[in-house]
């Protein structure tokens, strides 16, 4: 028997106490598991799994269906970690869902940078302030990703983008990504403003410019900063901005969603 054959683990019964991750565990149950620094996350997916990987993340164990083993044990490589299978039927009694993906990983949670490490030498970073969604805040992940801004900073009230639906829709950029929490907007706004940065809230408000002319002119270091959708920014973050920008609409529309406005925006101040 290889070593790797000995870290795969059968599962004949699920009353096994290293299955708890996986047992109907919601995302705040797992921020809170015991025996962990800073608690756990879940990763699923061959994809995510190598992402979260190659980001410095550290898998607590893998649950694999099937032919999904071999992937999980070339991912994990030579760590000493247990990759849990057993029959379809099984995991999804297990999981309450069915594993289409082939496999999914119970993730150590990294420690969290402070906000201002990460604006050291950025350019362009998006505030999300409030945005509950988990589908929106892994939508915006992905298109800070893909388009460049450099950080996402997340205020207290914001979906926590280590939430499961948030990794998934973001295809595992939220494990990429930097990203840190930031406290009240005073604080917030003088962290930003002693890193040079100017705050461009995306808003509808009187005196609003458009977006096409303040990325015209946009200055060196520019925080975008979003809310939620329906609510809006705060009247806190609008008397943060040093610039209140809009998107202007068409055919009766007032805006759109917030991971398409922050895609659009960040496309503009490329």
């Amino acid at each position: 028997m290889t070593a790797a054959d000995r870290r795969v683990v059968l599962i004949e019964s699920l009353d096994d106490p290293r299955l708890a991750d996986y047992a109907h565990q919601t995302d705040v149950a797992l921020k809170k598991a015991c025996g962990t620094g800073h608690g756990l996350y879940i990763a699923e997916s061959l994809l995510v799994l190598q992402r979260a990987i190659a980001a410095g993340h550290h898998p607590r164990s893998v649950l694999a269906l099937g032919a999904s083993v071999d992937d999980a044990l070339a991912a994990i490589g030579d760590r000493d970690i247990p990759v849990f299978s057993g029959t379809s039927a099984l995991l999804e009694e297990l999981t309450g869902y069915l594993l289409h993906r082939g496999l999914i990983a119970a993730m150590h949670r990294p420690e969290l940078p402070h906000a201002a490490e990460l604006l050291r030498g950025a350019r362009r970073v998006v505030i999300l302030e409030n945005v509950a969604d988990p589908t929106n805040v892994g939508a915006i992940f992905r298109s800070v990703g893909a388009i460049g801004a450099d950080a996402v900073l997340v205020t207290p009230r914001c979906s926590d983008p280590f939430y499961r639906r948030a990794i998934r829709v973001s295809m595992g950029t939220v494990l990429q990504v930097p990203w840190a929490r930031v406290g009240d907007w005073p604080s917030a706004r003088r962290m930003l403003a002693d890193s040079g940065f100017h705050i461009a809230a995306l808003a509808l408000a009187d005196g609003a410019v458009t977006l096409r002319d303040f990325a015209a002119t946009a200055p060196e270091r520019v925080a975008l900063v979003l809310g939620a959708g329906g609510e809006g920014l705060t009247p806190e973050a609008i008397a943060a901005a040093d610039t209140i920008v809009r998107i202007p609409m068409a055919h009766g529309i007032d805006s759109l969603n917030v991971a398409a406005t922050a895609a659009v925006a960040m496309y503009a101040l490329v």
